[in-house]
């Protein structure tokens, strides 16, 4: 346990982050695996629309401080990448 105050205190403030940190990458990768099923089964439309929400939920997760811009920016690109590659599939 702590010995100071301030220690103290700190422990409260990083058991707080911690918790409201897990709960955003929670909701982060969630909407990744959504967007990822709608991908594979859903129509294109619909894959478009899960991956602007799991955009908007990662930049959201950047803005909150959980994830670095540059993290983010990666996903982002990622999930972008596949989703161009099933539109590119799909003119085919």
């Amino acid at each position: 346990m702590p010995q100071h105050r301030s220690a103290a205190k700190a422990l409260r403030q990083s058991l707080k982050r911690r918790l409201r940190n897990k709960a955003i990458k929670t909701r982060v990768k969630t909407e990744v695996k959504k967007f990822l099923a709608t991908l594979q089964s859903g129509t294109l439309e619909e894959a478009e629309a899960a991956f602007r929400r799991a955009q908007s939920m990662i930049q959201r997760a950047v803005s909150k401080g959980t994830l670095h811009h540059r993290t983010a920016a990666r996903k982002i690109s990622r999930l972008a990448a596949k989703l161009n590659a099933k539109k590119a599939e799909a003119q085919q």
